[in-house]
């Protein structure tokens, strides 16, 4: 085949792509194919090559996997293998590439929450890096990494970027409307509490909710309903649960943003860039009492207000079950659900296609203050590793850099609904779909979405800490431990480890360095985090309706 028909080709399939799949961008057809031309002109030095890349099995990867995989062959002649795997085993597999140096695939999407083990550890190409040298020519003149609104996520202490957002999404309050709009429903609230069903503002309102939907409603339509959705098994998700800012939601760290300085929303204290520990006594605020605060919460809403069931479930098990519309209210629902719970013949959708349900930023605790974080949000992100052989590297870059380029970014937030740009957030085609997303994109258009950040720089080693958490709340959660006995094991556990990579020295001048323990009333004592307990942790029940908020929203900015 002579080059003139292999250009044709390669052109032929990008127009097929166009009219058929990306009809949705912010840019112009026009300039979706000069975008494509690109890369069909870029990938000539590794045309016929076959690449692997992994992420975490969720819609918009899947996506990936099906159809930009496909469109990117076709488009460029590199053959993409692109794995769907459990979280965990994504974790499990950099790790183990990271220490053994040996090649397991080319490309990771990994959740940014390992941004303080990566910019430590030296194994990871900075994508920062990547785009001055050895990708200087073959870095989209499109990419925009400014309208990536996860980009100060993936960014280290020393400027540089380290991974490549892909898919982006939050942790947030999630309710049933249409029960909350029902004058009766109203009328008996406010007789037993004494102020109006609403959002609620602060986890004394939710706690109030969770009461009465569980206690006092009882059923609706004949179905059993509970005012609370949480999950308590034994199990890796368990972790998340918590380091996926649990404690920051009360109000455990300090204030900052992305994350709380000088200690995060783990309880980790940094200074500097060191850490030097997570327990009260070396002036961390693992086991102090906002964190012992956030976990009795957790494990008395749990028992008192959720599906009895609940308690033996994991994250993927717990997750579909608002939708089966027994649930009135979950202060912790990931907008990853969205495309499930939106699906035509669900309990909770109306028939015209609209949800019963909306979400909302989630109430906070009695120890959050202005100018803290107030949860978390997910950004997936593009991970090149220094030990993959280099040109399996720089085809992967290629392939990563379409999965988020302008040309398919839109159309791929439209099936997946985890947004990564700014410009595909304002777009006119969200516009259009809001109305059937439950507040999802009035919240990404939020000057609130600033408040929910992934898990910042000050965790050393993401991979060996987080799973510390599930084994010791897993032991309050069963009533095993008490809250303060299993974040006190907890705090004990997570200074071991930073302890024992302060002894091996493979973290540079950003590695941990202990505190020497002190009484833990001289931290609590201090401004900032830990915290002293609080006198009264209920304060009164505070709500706001919805509708209200979405217009606060609306006169505000981002900066």
């Amino acid at each position: 085949m002579g080059a003139t028909a292999y250009a044709d080709q390669f052109s032929d399939a990008s127009k097929k792509w166009l009219n058929e799949e990306f009809t949705k961008s912010s840019l112009s057809k026009e300039d979706q194919m000069k975008e494509l031309a690109w890369f069909t002109e870029a990938s000539k030095p590794f045309r016929g090559m076959s690449i692997n890349v992994v992420s975490e099995t969720i819609t918009t990867h899947e996506y990936e996997s099906k159809v930009l995989a496909k469109a990117f062959e076709e488009i460029t002649g590199i053959k993409v293998n692109h794995d769907l795997i459990q979280e965990g085993d994504v974790v499990e597999k950099l790790q183990t590439q990271m220490q053994s140096g040996r090649s397991i695939y080319d490309a990771y999407i990994n959740d940014s929450d390992l941004i303080g083990t990566h910019f430590r550890y030296g194994k990871v190409v900075p994508i920062s890096d990547m785009i001055k040298n050895e990708a200087k020519d073959l870095t989209l003149p499109t990419l925009d990494l400014e309208d990536f609104i996860g980009i100060d996520f993936t960014t280290g202490p020393d400027g540089k970027i380290y991974q490549l957002p892909d898919q982006q999404f939050a942790n947030l309050y999630w309710f049933r409307a249409d029960w909350f709009a029902r004058a009766d429903l109203k009328k008996q609230f406010k007789n037993i509490y004494g102020y109006e069903l609403g959002v609620p503002k602060n986890w004394s309102a939710y706690e109030d909710i969770a009461e009465f939907f569980t206690k006092h409603v009882k059923e609706i339509d004949g179905q059993p309903v509970y005012g609370h959705m949480d999950y308590g098994k034994k199990d890796p998700s368990l972790g998340w649960r918590f380091t996926d800012a649990w404690f920051s939601m009360a109000g455990a760290g300090d204030k900052s943003l992305p994350n709380g300085f000088p200690v995060d929303e783990w309880g980790i204290r940094v200074e500097g860039c060191q850490p030097v520990g997570s327990s009260v006594e070396r002036g961390g605020a693992t086991n102090g009492p906002a964190a012992v605060f956030a976990t009795t919460k957790y494990v008395d809403w749990l028992r008192q207000y959720a599906p009895p069931e609940a308690q033996g479930m994991t994250f993927s098990e717990a997750g579909p079950v608002p939708a089966q519309g027994g649930i009135a209210q979950q202060i912790f629902w990931y907008t990853a659900f969205t495309s499930s719970m939106t699906k035509e013949g669900l309990p909770v959708m109306n028939e015209d296609g609209t949800p019963k349900w909306r979400m909302a930023p989630s109430p906070k605790g009695p120890y959050w203050e202005e100018g803290m974080k107030l949860g978390y949000q997910d950004t997936g992100s593009w991970t090149f590793l220094k030990s993959t052989p280099e040109k399996n590297r720089l085809a992967a870059w290629l392939y990563a850099q379409f999965t988020v380029s302008k040309t398919v970014s839109l159309q791929k937030t439209l099936v997946g609904l985890t947004p990564i740009r700014e410009s595909d957030i304002n777009s006119q085609a969200m516009t259009d779909v809001a109305p059937k997303l439950g507040g999802l994109v009035e919240f990404y258009r939020s000057p609130a979405r600033k408040q929910w950040t992934p898990t910042g720089t000050n965790v050393p080693d993401y991979p060996k800490l987080a799973q510390l958490w599930w084994q010791y709340i897993a032991e309050a959660a069963s009533g095993e431990s008490t809250p303060q006995e299993a974040l006190d094991g907890l705090a004990k556990a997570q200074d071991k480890v930073l302890k024992r990579l302060e002894r091996s020295k493979v973290q540079g001048d950003c590695g941990p360095k202990l505190n020497p323990k002190r009484d833990a009333e001289y931290w609590l004592s201090q401004e900032g985090s830990p915290k002293a307990k609080l006198p009264n942790e209920k304060p009164p029940g505070e709500t706001v309706p919805y509708e209200q908020l979405l217009k606060s929203w609306e006169v505000s900015k981002l900066d």
